[in-house]
C-alpha cells in the first residue's frame, strides 16, 4: 500500500498530547521513578529518560494522519537504540483504534532502525484498521530512525 504524503509526520497543526498521558506512558514504559527531561532537536522535543544517574532511554512524540484524523503516538528507545515500546497517546478516528492495543504494539519491541518494519511482513495488519496500521508503522519507523541517528551523532545523550 502506498501512503500519501499526508501520512508524513504532522507538526504544529495538531494539538499536543495531554501531559498526563505522556507522564503515564513514560512511567509504564520505563518504570516508577523515571524522570524525563526535554531536549530540543530541530523542531522535535525529545525526552531523555533517566532514574537517579542512570540513562534509561529516549522518547519522542509524533503525529501521523490516519484516514481523516491525526494519531498521536510516543516512541521510546533504550540506550542501545532498541525500540522499547510504542504508545498511542491520542487516537481520534472512529474506527481502527486496535492499533493502541498492547498485542499489536508488542510486535515493535526490540526492533532497531535497521529492521524494515513492513506491514504484512514484520508488522501484522488489522482488518478494518489498515490505514491506521500503515500510518502508525510508518511514523514509528521514521521516529525510530531519527532517534537512533540523533543518539549515534551525539545530539542526544
Amino acid at each position: 500500500m502506498t501512503l500519501p504524503l499526508a501520512v508524513l509526520l504532522l507538526t504544529a497543526q495538531v494539538a499536543p498530547a495531554p501531559p498526563g498521558k505522556v507522564t503515564a506512558a513514560i512511567a509504564r514504559l520505563f518504570g516508577p521513578g523515571a524522570r524525563a527531561d526535554t531536549l530540543r532537536v530541530d523542531t522535535v522535543s525529545v525526552l531523555r529518560v533517566s532514574r537517579a544517574d542512570s540513562l534509561l532511554g529516549f522518547a519522542a512524540i509524533g503525529n501521523v494522519l490516519g484516514k481523516d484524523q491525526p494519531i498521536t503516538f510516543l516512541v521510546a528507545i533504550d540506550p542501545t537504540d532498541r525500540l522499547k515500546d510504542v504508545d498511542i497517546l491520542v487516537y481520534r478516528e472512529p474506527y481502527g483504534g486496535e492499533v493502541a492495543y498492547e498485542p499489536w504494539r508488542r510486535q515493535f519491541r526490540g526492533k532497531s532502525a535497521g529492521d524494515s518494519l513492513r506491514v504484512g511482513k514484520e508488522i501484522r495488519n488489522i482488518s478494518g484498521a489498515t490505514i491506521s496500521v500503515h500510518a502508525v508503522t510508518l511514523g514509528v519507523r521514521r521516529m525510530l530512525a531519527q532517534l537512533t541517528a540523533w543518539h549515534h551523532s551525539g545530539v542526544i545523550r
